[in-house]
């Protein structure tokens, strides 16, 4: 495994983990591609992690909102209002960047998160560079974890 492929096995590991402590095993991690960054990959809501340190970058975990509100319906809440939607998608991308920084170690920062709902107007990578994108797919929907990272 190269050095970049561990690097990133760090968030495949993360967000399976998450999924995990909802007591649910129906977490599917694709396979992960380059993503040209001429367009973003989003969905409905997306939570993104600003990286600076010893890499510089982001990393965002992005749903479609019936994914967030099924996983509020398993975490036992029932407000499914648009906060709780965007306070979801913002714990999961602080979760997965904060097990990263757990593994990188503290020259890894990251900031809070930074919460949107549909297309942005734009996120910060550089369009002459390309994304690392990880699919994945609980109870019948689609998500996934988008990184970027100058020095991976």
């Amino acid at each position: 495994m190269t050095n970049v492929e561990k690097n990133f096995q760090v968030f495949i590991d993360s967000v399976a983990n998450y999924f995990r402590q909802l007591n649910d095993e129906d977490i599917v991690i694709s396979t992960p591609y380059l993503n040209e960054n001429h367009t973003p990959i989003v969905s409905d809501y997306t939570g993104v992690i600003g990286i600076t340190g010893n890499n510089k970058g982001l990393v965002y975990f992005t749903a479609p909102k019936p994914l967030l509100e099924k996983m509020l319906s398993v975490m036992q809440e029932a407000d499914s209002s648009e906060d709780n939607l965007v306070d979801l998608v913002g714990e999961v991308a602080n979760t997965i960047s904060g097990n990263a920084r757990s593994q990188f170690g503290p020259e890894f920062n990251i900031s809070v998160p930074f919460v949107f709902r549909g297309q942005p107007e734009s996120i910060n990578i550089p369009k002459d560079k390309h994304s690392f994108v990880i699919p994945l797919e609980w109870k019948s929907l689609t998500a996934a974890i988008v990184i970027y990272l100058q020095n991976p």
